[in-house]
């Protein structure tokens, strides 16, 4: 068995859902994911893709006339994926691995794809495989490198981005993530409009560079076109003790927390507290990627 290309990117939490107001944006968390092309079948067997991601990632390649490693058909290749990122909690998996594999493609074929045009096919692949109901733009461009961008989810890829930035003084937080498990059924676009205030203050927090208001603010949404009553207590049990952000993630159900790196007696006791009071769940602690750990797209 032979490993034929390799591509790396990251996970990442929410700054504005896209189902809100159309905006949408994400930043990147240190959740690396590492996918393999293979020209055999892992010995570890198939990876999870219960939906067809890296089917619809291949087909997705193949419909741009993008060549295939030593003339290989899509039936001659294997994958291989490697993932910290919890699956199906609002963390970005799904926009991760596309990201991954098409760069092991890129790899793999001797391909050079800018960023815009990684986007742009990662997308397209999540649409086609149904994990997503806004395309996920903003999410997938925290996938392919630190920091976030603020982007038009209707307009396209290349003209969308309206703002960017990285995270200010990222080294100084840390993020606690609340794993509540898979969600069980993805939303939809009717249940967030009737919360587009929540939205609109998450934006503009954002406009306004603070980052850790509109995560709040977007968590709040969120939780609310849900009916995500446990989330939102579960918010603000965190603000009770210290937090400086706490937010529902993506689409859920995941919580993502933000306390300073200076602090580790308050995110000790955040952890004390829902360990005590919650069942059946899983702190994961990590932090936002920094500039340095940018991968190149080939």
């Amino acid at each position: 068995m032979a490993v034929l290309g390799k591509g790396n990117a990251n996970g990442g939490c929410s700054l504005l859902h896209a189902a809100g107001l159309g905006y949408g944006a994400s930043v990147a968390l240190d959740l690396p994911v590492k996918v393999r092309l293979l020209d055999k079948p892992s010995k570890r067997g198939p990876p999870d893709d219960p939906d067809g991601l890296l089917q619809a990632v291949l087909d997705t390649w193949a419909a741009q006339n993008l060549a295939f490693p030593d003339g290989r058909n899509p039936q001659q290749l294997h994958w291989r994926v490697d993932s910290s990122i919890p699956m199906r909690q609002g963390l970005k998996s799904s926009s991760a691995t596309a990201v991954a594999a098409l760069r092991a493609l890129c790899d793999a074929s001797d391909t050079d794809l800018d960023d815009p045009t990684l986007v742009e096919l990662a997308v397209t692949a999540q649409i086609q495989a149904g994990v997503t109901i806004t395309g996920s733009v903003g999410d997938t461009w925290a996938a392919v490198g630190p920091g976030w961008k603020l982007v038009d989810s209707q307009a396209p890829v290349r003209e969308g981005v309206l703002l960017e930035g990285e995270v200010p003084d990222s080294e100084a937080w840390e993020v606690a993530l609340v794993l509540r498990g898979q969600r069980k059924a993805r939303p939809t676009l009717e249940q967030f409009q009737p919360h587009a205030t929540a939205f609109q203050q998450a934006l503009q927090s954002l406009q306004e560079g603070n980052l850790l208001m509109a995560m709040t603010w977007n968590g709040r949404g969120v939780a609310a076109a849900l009916g995500d009553v446990e989330g939102r207590k579960m918010a603000n049990d965190a603000f009770m003790n210290t937090a400086r952000a706490a937010f529902i993630t993506g689409s859920g159900p995941a919580l993502a927390i933000v306390l300073p790196k200076n602090q580790p007696q308050a995110m000790t006791r955040i952890q004390r507290w829902f360990e005590a009071r919650y069942k059946d769940i899983e702190i994961v602690l990590t932090s936002f990627s920094k500039p340095s750990q940018r991968e190149s797209t080939a």
